[in-house]
């Protein structure tokens, strides 16, 4: 697979540019930068990355809502990477479509891989989040989803799996070895499932089942 192309949005110059060095030294090119929610929507139309890493407060438009637009448009998969956690911002951006969700405090290989993910159609979240999003998916997990299936759309019983799946966070790689499957057919599945949840992201069909994107 070629390089990871990455529109860095973040308000702080000094931490693009930290982010940059980070990110080329790792053989992922960095295409462009944006300093607010605008601009980042603007050069993603432009550039059309594979990831934007995308920071949530900054003045302006600010990055859910720069989210939201991005992923609509498909102008590329965003990775949320914000010093702050609070859940109304953590499911905010999942709800606005992001694939990922990553903390600054986030060390070198663990940024580089989140990205690789991202940009090949899997999701990365924080573990910190992941915690907080499977302990508000509890009750789903307690429950397998087809319990609810007057509240959801018709699932075959394998994209029921899959489904389940997701809401535990596991990856293609992870799906298809569980359910014994190939990686070609686990993507076909996992886009039955985003078409008939009417979600944008595999994040997103998580916030939708738990309630979260109403």
């Amino acid at each position: 697979m070629s390089a990871p192309t990455v529109l860095l949005a973040d308000d702080h110059g000094a931490i693009r540019a930290g982010l940059r060095i980070m990110l080329e030294s790792h053989g992922i090119r960095v295409v462009g930068e944006a300093a607010d929610g605008d601009v980042a929507v603007r050069n993603a139309a432009s550039l059309r990355p594979d990831v934007v890493l995308m920071d949530l407060r900054m003045p302006g438009r600010d990055g859910v809502s720069a989210t939201r637009e991005i992923v609509e448009q498909g102008y590329g998969d965003v990775l949320v990477l914000t010093s702050f956690d609070e859940d109304e911002l953590v499911f905010g951006a999942i709800g606005a479509g992001a694939a990922g969700f990553l903390l600054k405090t986030v060390d070198a290989p663990t940024l580089v891989a989140a990205v690789r993910a991202v940009a090949v159609g899997e999701g990365a979240l924080d573990p910190r989040v992941t915690r907080r999003a499977l302990a508000a998916a509890a009750t789903a997990t307690r429950q397998p989803a087809s319990d609810a299936q007057g509240e959801l759309p018709d699932l075959t019983a394998r994209e029921q799996q899959v489904l389940d799946g997701i809401l535990q966070g596991w990856s293609n790689a992870e799906l298809a070895q569980r359910l014994g499957i190939g990686i070609p057919t686990v993507k076909t599945h996992v886009s039955n499932v985003l078409a008939k949840l009417g979600a944008r992201s595999r994040s997103h069909a998580a916030a939708l089942v738990r309630g979260d994107d109403a």
